[in-house]
């Protein structure tokens, strides 16, 4: 076990193949959920597992499972993945770093004849980003049960095609009940989405949790009216609400610095046009702290931003909250299996809390979990120079395969001694 090492060029090599899978002139990535390049990338990842000798199955929102046999078939399996989705202008290695590092995790054990004692899973997790189906981590959260079938297969996109009638027309639409597909625990590797790894010269981020996160979809309603012949005192400018709505969303994070964020990052105008005052404005609202306490309050002073908003100018305003994950802290033995893992392979670590949202929140609520982070060029993420060094995505993988592997041994260990 102890000289099972990942292997660095065959790792790099899949990420650059699945990168041209909807990839874009700059080097980023187009995948976005569902689309035709999500159908490429997860044929490709089912053959990649059947030619490990894995069985695949896909659930009901179209989560991929691929399993490995271990030597006790009658214990869970222990999982690894992420996401193969992207942003629509995303990089190479979000989300999919977590699949093809668990790939490669499989592939060195393959080559090595070594089996756990727990059987092994691959998880690729649908609508991770929630660029293309709001909200976000759509599959993983009708896992766990936090949202229905129903609800996901009723999510539209821009164009207002359903998230159910997409999933069918790529043929992922798998028969087995979301949830019903188990597993004991789950480790996620990911790049950090973020400078702080960078900045301290560490290799490896030992996730301790993730921050909560509120995601909201607000409609100003005003009314449209020509640009030239209505008064500035007589208008009911939808865009105008939704500007000094913004502009408190910045403020309230602010207050609540540093550890809150605040974002407006979606708005679409109607009518849109030279011309014509908007009559309406539709905009997403993203919150974020590792506190739920203070999200609670951060909620209340945006609501109350909106209200005033709304109030001043003579619109209509709906508030629908799409999506809500409290702070999650993760499990210490699955944290302490990554600690060794870093110490084994003599890499710098430290501490971190995750400040973007992963699969990994909502399969905490089931089973005991954690994530290993490595570091992003620059703290870019969601942008097609999105960068890590092949070094550091092996050093992750080497991470992750080395912790799953101490995992597995210390469950074992006490099995053997009960």
């Amino acid at each position: 076990m102890s000289n099972l090492i990942i292997n660095e060029a065959r790792l790099w090599d899949t990420l650059m193949e699945t990168a041209a899978m909807g990839g874009l002139p700059n080097g980023g990535v187009a995948r976005l959920t569902l689309s035709h390049h999500d159908k490429q990338v997860r044929d490709w990842f089912t053959a990649q597992c059947e030619a490990l000798g894995m069985s695949v199955t896909v659930d009901e929102v179209g989560n991929m499972f691929a399993l490995r046999q271990g030597q006790n078939p009658d214990l869970l399996p222990i999982a690894m993945g992420s996401h193969l989705d992207t942003q629509p202008t995303g990089g190479k290695f979000d989300g999919i770093l977590g699949v093809l590092g668990g790939l490669e995790v499989l592939r060195t054990l393959h080559a090595a004849g070594y089996t756990t004692d727990a059987p092994l899973m691959l998880v690729n997790w649908t609508n991770e980003e929630g660029s293309r189906f709001s909200p976000a981590m759509l599959g993983s959260g009708v896992y766990a049960g936090v949202y229905s079938r129903d609800y996901a297969d009723g999510r539209t996109d821009v164009e207002g095609e359903a998230f159910g009638t997409a999933l069918e027309a790529i043929g992922y639409r798998g028969d087995v009940k979301a949830g019903d597909v188990p597993f004991g625990a789950m480790f996620e590797l990911h790049i950090e989405q973020g400078p702080i790894l960078e900045a301290e010269n560490k290799t490896i981020g030992v996730v301790q949790g993730v921050q909560g996160m509120r995601w909201y979809e607000v409609t100003l309603t005003g009314r449209a009216a020509h640009t030239g012949s209505t008064p500035m005192s007589m208008r009911n400018n939808a865009l105008l609400g939704a500007a000094r709505v913004i502009e408190g969303v910045d403020r309230v994070a602010h207050g609540f610095a540093p550890s809150a964020v605040g974002t407006v990052g979606f708005i679409e105008v109607a009518p849109n046009s030279n011309n014509v005052i908007p009559g309406q404005a539709r905009f997403t609202i993203d919150l974020r702290h590792p506190e739920d306490a203070a999200l609670d309050q951060m909620e209340r002073e945006v609501e109350a931003c909106i209200a005033e908003a709304a109030a001043t100018i003579g619109l209509e305003a709906e508030v629908k909250r799409i999506a809500k994950t409290d702070a999650v802290a993760f499990d210490a033995q699955c944290i302490d299996a990554v600690r060794y893992a870093a110490d084994k392979a003599g890499l710098t670590a430290r501490d971190i809390i995750s400040g973007a949202g992963h699969d990994a929140v909502h399969v905490a609520r089931l089973v005991p979990t954690t994530m290993i982070f490595v570091p992003s060029e620059g703290g870019l993420s969601h942008n097609e120079a999105e960068a890590t060094a092949s070094h550091e995505c092996a050093a992750g993988v080497q991470v992750l395969l080395d912790a799953v592997l101490e995992y597995d041994r210390r469950h074992a260990d006490v099995r053997k001694a009960a």
